[in-house]
């Protein structure tokens, strides 16, 4: 059975990654799984400076899943180049580094620093971030500002770029088709949704910044809406994530049109997540007589 696939000039072994944010820079989880059976690993966003982040309690559990405020902390570019690169570049599988900014010119900066250094897998762009210039917006809640972020990082660099996709807008298809337009290899679908919980004994919120994203399997079925409805809109191939816990949820993405998919909030309470939907998809393909695990993708029938 042949579990691989491409996305853009990246090749996968198996279509399975972890989503940014949950899965650190690769080296927190070296004991705890074998990072080499992933399809690739992805990690959490690098600015081109270093980033505190938001005050704790930055994560609270909620109800099927958790709330959390982060704040984007990392080490920025050189950071990230300094004391993580030389342990994921040393892996045989893949690295796929999330970047932001917060101007067009920011993202195309690190877009073209990550360029130079050499051996990178993939760029994927974390849209969900305002833009200063703009008052605030979000790059990825207007097309024309989405569309010039992709643009920017696709002219500094030749690297595969995947762009990781907003779920806070009215209809995600045509937020798809402007990264497609805008030279963009890839999507992914979908980051968290803003959400907040409040402790009802102190009044007050469960995390610090007040609120956060939501993410984990309560998510699941508007995350495989949203891939659906990229899918019909674009060619390109869509990385597919939220909530996904076992083979059969990845499987349900690659049916509704992800070529691949990202673990997320399952990684902080089950770390070998990840490894077990790889296995479970290769038994799935076995009982159904699959060979190519691209024949799923977008197999849904929605009329039948």
């Amino acid at each position: 059975m042949n579990l691989s696939v491409q996305i853009g000039r990246l090749v996968m072994q198996n279509p399975v990654t972890v989503a940014s944010g949950t899965f650190g820079y690769g080296v927190e989880y070296a004991q705890l799984l074998d990072l080499n059976q992933l399809g690739a690993v992805t990690v959490k966003g690098i600015r081109l400076n270093p980033v505190r982040g938001n005050p704790t309690p930055r994560t609270a559990e909620v109800t099927s899943g958790m709330l959390n405020a982060i704040g984007l902390q990392g080490p920025g570019v050189d950071g990230f180049i300094q004391k993580y690169w030389p342990f994921l570049k040393s892996l045989p599988v893949p690295t796929i580094i999330n970047i932001w900014g917060t101007t067009v010119e920011e993202y195309a900066e690190v877009a073209r620093r990550f360029h130079a250094l050499g051996g990178v897998g993939a760029l994927e762009l974390n849209v969900s971030c305002p833009n200063i210039k703009e008052g605030g917006a979000q790059f990825g809640t207007d097309c024309k500002l989405l569309a010039q972020v992709v643009s920017a990082c696709r002219k500094a660099t030749t690297l595969p770029i995947i762009t990781k996709l907003s779920p806070n807008v009215v209809s995600i298809a045509p937020y798809a088709k402007a990264a497609e337009d805008a030279g963009s290899d890839a999507l992914a679908v979908t980051n968290s949704y803003p959400a907040m919980a409040i402790d009802i004994e102190t009044r007050r919120p469960k995390l610090a910044n007040v609120s956060g994203g939501l993410t984990g399997p309560c998510i699941k079925p508007i995350a495989i809406k949203l891939v659906w409805e990229a899918f019909k809109a674009v060619k390109i191939p869509i990385i597919g994530m939220g909530g996904i816990q076992t083979a059969a949820d990845a499987i349900e993405f690659l049916m509704a049109g992800a070529t691949a998919v990202a673990v997320g909030t399952a990684n902080f309470y089950e770390p070998q997540t990840a490894l077990q939907v790889i296995a479970g998809l290769r038994e799935f393909m076995q009982r159904k007589g699959l060979n190519e695990v691209r024949e799923i993708t977008g197999s849904f029938q929605p009329g039948k």
